[in-house]
């Protein structure tokens, strides 16, 4: 038996948390979120304080992430998911207000799963985030490698 997928938020804007979680909810998925708004705080939680991302062995995460934090580039943080070999096999959800070509190129280049802009209008935002949970709800995710 596998064990439930803990979704990783990491997004400052603290408005589009809550909308993020409320319509991940709404649409009926309760697994763990762990909400992070800086990318320091969620290096440190995704990586350990050793830095080998080995304290998440065995689990399987998922990682929602913005790419514009006040302290470090979401595109930092994607590249070195992916190039950790205990978190490389980690889905990432690229969720930014930025469509710009040359960022999305690169996001999937790094290896992202799913890059979404975040739609200005609130409704046409809840309404991508449900349409995120239901996603959620049928993706295999596998453990962190060991």
């Amino acid at each position: 038996m596998s064990k439930p997928v803990s979704i990783i938020m990491i997004e400052d804007d603290e408005g589009h948390a809550r909308l993020i979680e409320r319509n991940i909810r709404r649409s009926g998925v309760n697994n763990e979120i762990v909400p992070f708004s800086d990318g320091t705080t969620a290096v440190r939680y995704l990586f350990g304080n050793d830095g080998s991302g080995l304290d998440h062995k065995g689990e399987a995460l998922l990682i929602l992430l913005d790419l514009n934090l006040p302290d470090m580039g979401g595109i930092e943080i994607l590249q070195r998911v992916k190039e950790n070999k205990h978190l490389k096999s980690t889905p990432v959800v690229v969720l930014t207000t930025t469509d710009d070509s040359q960022e999305i190129k690169r996001c999937y280049e790094l290896g992202c799963n799913v890059y979404i802009t975040k739609p200005v209008n609130y409704e046409s935002f809840a309404n991508a985030i449900r349409q995120l949970g239901l996603f959620f709800s049928v993706i295999q995710v596998p453990p962190a490698a060991i």
